[in-house]
């Protein structure tokens, strides 16, 4: 019997992604605005779906001079709240508590994620806390939790770094293939706020090109709900 729930399921699953895809016109390249009333069409499933950004870079990221790497503050934010960690102690425990922090500490929190904690969705640190951060080397860095000074996450200014990911900060990296993924907020946003939020991911892809990179810098564009079909738009 669940086996036949399952299968049922799936074919539903399908049957929607299928429809989704119909509307999307193989072939075309829609305008910006075209592909974000598009994109909310395409999400069909009853929670609210993350809209993300595709970007395929004329880059090699096997090159130090040719890696894409950062991090912004969305204009209309991600519509996700984040959980964020602060390593730090002293009168910084107090400032990163009164910014919003979720969780605080130092030597206690390192014992705790290397128990198997992670229950967090952003780290930042003070920069005399990466010292004790760095035994969670292993940990951190491959699940991209590690405070990272390139992005705002190690810093003094502890007020302005949680303030700034809980409005809505994403960080954009090249994957292996020069691919960048990021968040640009939900179907349930209105089109124009999911337009502004994609022009400014895109302005600043640009602004970060790198100078070493060869030929057309950006490939391709795409955006998709979670799960739907992707939207191609014009370059």
């Amino acid at each position: 019997m669940n086996h036949e729930k399952e299968n049922m399921e799936m074919s539903k699953t399908g049957k929607k992604y299928q429809e989704a895809a119909k509307l999307v016109e193989a072939g075309k390249l829609y305008t910006p605005a075209e592909a974000m009333d598009l994109v909310k069409k395409t999400a069909t499933k009853k929670f609210d779906e993350t809209i993300e950004l595709h970007v395929r870079l004329g880059v090699d990221p096997k090159y130090a001079d040719q890696q894409v790497r950062g991090a912004m503050v969305l204009p209309h934010g991600t519509g996700k709240s984040k959980r964020v960690l602060v390593f730090a102690k002293g009168e910084k425990v107090k400032e990163a508590e009164a910014a919003g922090a979720d969780f605080v500490g130092s030597d206690e929190i390192v014992q705790k994620i290397q128990g198997g904690w992670l229950d967090f969705d952003v780290a930042v640190a003070t920069p005399d806390m990466m010292g004790t951060v760095g035994r969670l080397g292993k940990v951190l860095g491959p699940r991209g939790l590690m405070p990272n000074p390139k992005l705002g996450t190690v810093t003094m200014d502890l007020t302005k770094a949680i303030s700034e990911i809980k409005a809505g900060k994403v960080e954009y990296r090249t994957d292996k293939a020069g691919n960048v993924h990021c968040p640009i907020g939900k179907a349930s946003f209105d089109a124009e706020k999911l337009q502004q939020n994609f022009q400014a991911l895109i302005d600043t892809l640009n602004r970060v090109k790198p100078s070493a990179a060869k030929g057309q810098y950006m490939r391709s564009i795409t955006v998709s709900a979670t799960m739907g079909p992707g939207v191609p738009i014009q370059i």
